[in-house]
């Protein structure tokens, strides 16, 4: 092993291959960002896939919930349960089209504009943390990358269409 660190003694872990698996390193990033997203939500009462259920609906209103569900990758029962507690706590409503009697429309209601206004300025903050060790161009790119690796459409976080 010659010179090599050892993990034993020094805490440094060598990762091999993984260092460059693309998968691995997005799941620590993700690991890294939820623990931030924990301790900067802490009290709000709201996990990861809620917000994003919401701030979608915000940006889409009357969106499918089965499209919402593939958007977001949540698996449909989970997303059942999720919007039907959201009803019930009086965050969105529900509605059957016209067009299609198996399908259902979701809206935020009033006060569940509020939730997701009254929860930007957290979710600002922790995003401003997710990439702190980058400096603006370079969290743009990644994000850029991202957008592109996921087969997103490139765009700014303000919906307009990246450069």
């Amino acid at each position: 092993m010659g010179n090599a660190p050892d993990p034993v003694n020094d805490g440094a872990v060598r990762y091999g291959g993984l260092s460059d698996s693309l998968g691995f390193l997005l799941r620590l990033a993700q690991l890294q960002s939820f623990a931030d997203f924990f301790r900067t939500f802490e009290g709000e009462e709201v996990r990861p896939g809620e917000i994003s259920v919401l701030m979608v609906l915000y940006e889409n209103p009357g969106i499918r919930q089965g499209l919402l569900a593939r958007a977001l990758s949540i698996k449909r029962a989970h997303m059942t349960k999720m919007v039907r507690q959201m009803e019930a706590d009086g965050l969105i409503t529900r509605r059957v089209p016209e067009d299609d009697k198996r399908a259902m429309e979701l809206r935020l209601t009033a006060l569940g504009q509020a939730r997701v206004k009254a929860l930007m300025p957290i979710f600002a903050d922790h995003e401003s943390r997710d990439s702190r060790c980058l400096d603006r161009a370079e969290a743009a790119e990644l994000k850029r990358l991202l957008r592109k690796l996921l087969d997103l459409p490139l765009e700014d976080g303000n919906g307009a269409p990246d450069k």
